[in-house]
């Protein structure tokens, strides 16, 4: 099913018009991101033979979707940099130090959506600005529509799941080590990774 739709370059008449999906216009409306059901993580080179990967436990966000107008669709997501987790102390306590994103002073890496369209099917391209340690640049995030559903608990979910690649020396992570061998210790080339299951937001009481 897909959540955007392209719009022709054409101007379609009143005859030709195509109909709302109303399986669409019912995902329509404001939703939280659940922290608890989603992931932000990324993966990168170490030592230039292998992967390390890690993800922020802690993290806030909405989306405001528009099943009927897509160009009235919305993200904004809040990462908490000290809640990095690699599966290593050390690592972890390196990785906010000020070699890096220097959680101290810059506690957020915060995303705000600017545009999305469809590629087709279910798979979408998000843009936005990317901030991380105050320097801001465009992102775009390929996200694939994975569906919505009812829970357990009456709670209406959209889920959606997806990467970008960055060049982290793009926002000031500069830090780096060479190996004897050549090479060097951590890769510009980060993976950004997206796994989201958002709560529609109750409709307002008349």
């Amino acid at each position: 099913m897909a959540l955007f739709n392209r719009k022709s370059t054409a101007t379609p008449t009143a005859a030709e018009t195509p109909a709302v999906d109303p399986a669409l216009a019912a995902l329509t409306g404001d939703y939280a991101i659940d922290p608890a059901h989603s992931s932000i993580g990324f993966t990168v080179r170490h030592a230039m033979v292998t992967n390390v990967r890690g993800s922020f436990g802690e993290h806030e966000g909405s989306l405001k979707l528009d099943g009927a107008d897509p160009a009235n669709s919305a993200a904004s997501i809040d990462v908490k940099i000290a809640s990095v987790d690699t599966g290593i102390a050390d690592r972890d306590g390196h990785l906010v130090s000020g070699d890096f994103f220097d959680a101290q002073k810059f506690p957020l890496m915060t995303f705000r959506s600017t545009r999305a369209e469809q590629l087709g099917g279910d798979k979408y391209r998000v843009t936005g600005d990317l901030t991380i340690k105050d320097v801001t640049r465009p992102l775009a995030i390929d996200l694939e529509f994975n569906g919505s559903a009812t829970d357990v608990y009456g709670n209406e979910r959209v889920g959606f799941e997806g990467s970008a690649d960055i060049l982290r020396s793009d926002w000031g992570l500069t830090w780096n080590a060479a190996l004897e061998t050549g090479g060097v210790m951590v890769s510009d080339k980060v993976k950004l990774n997206f796994d989201i299951s958002a709560i529609k937001a109750a409709a307002p009481q008349a």
